[in-house]
């Protein structure tokens, strides 16, 4: 590979070649850590199925985050904050992963766990979410480990029905209640978007009087502070939460 310093070269000798000569090896070594960084991450092993494993249809990820309560955060400091678990590609891996996370229920603070398709990152701008949106449930305290667990084996298990719309989901847990949310691409079609709502209301067998709130991801990135849909929280305790016996 041809240095970039190779068309400065000339014929002069003395201090000027050697500052030059040093230059083109700080660069040279400089490219070549740079190359080889992107070397290591292109030759990142696959999640694939281990031996006589049962393979799921998408490969999924795992990630957490944590935030102080109040504080605004931008677009670059919220991906900061997620950190990734792990990903996975059969049943049997995701068990493995699961059986040793903590339950939604005992996490504490403005805590969230996230499921998305492995490519994918739990955030409003990413191109598989940008023109998407979520269904929006708030539970009482003490609902959310079930619920969250109902949810993702629906999800894993191709339950919804809407090919590749699902994106993921995410169960937030908060100081007076817990939030979950399935998250798909496309929020103008009505039809996924009704047929995505009537099957969280049959995985999570869910009371008639339930509420769930569509919110599109545009209209989160409009409001204030980073975690929009998490602003609305405390304005509307009025609104019955699921009471699931």
């Amino acid at each position: 590979m041809n240095n970039k310093f190779d068309a400065l070269k000339d014929d002069d000798s003395g201090d000027h070649d050697q500052n030059e000569e040093n230059s083109t090896q700080k660069d040279g070594e400089k490219e070549k850590m740079e190359r080889d960084k992107s070397q290591g991450s292109s030759k990142r092993k696959a999640v694939v199925p281990g031996p006589a494993e049962h393979p799921l249809q998408y490969n999924y990820t795992f990630w957490y985050s944590r935030r102080t309560p109040g504080r605004p955060t931008s677009s670059q400091s919220y991906e900061q904050n997620i950190k990734q678990i792990g990903t996975f590609a059969s049943v049997e891996q995701f068990w493995r992963f699961y059986s040793h996370m903590v339950r939604p229920g005992d996490l504490t603070g403005h805590s969230d766990f996230h499921l998305f398709k492995e490519g994918i990152k739990p955030m409003w701008e990413d191109d598989a979410n940008k023109n998407g949106g979520k269904w929006i449930i708030r539970l009482r305290k003490g609902l959310a480990s079930r619920c969250w667990e109902n949810l993702i084996l629906a999800m894993l298990g191709e339950q919804f029905m809407v090919g590749e719309e699902i994106c993921g989901a995410v169960v937030s847990v908060r100081f007076q209640e817990d939030i979950i949310s399935i998250w798909n691409k496309t929020a103008s079609d009505q039809a996924t978007t009704a047929r995505i709502r009537d099957t969280l209301r049959r995985v999570l067998n869910l009371p008639p009087n339930t509420i769930m709130e569509y919110k599109t991801h545009t209209d989160s990135i409009k409001m204030p502070g980073r975690l929009g849909p998490q602003r609305l929280l405390f304005q509307n305790l009025w609104k019955p939460r699921l009471n699931v016996p």
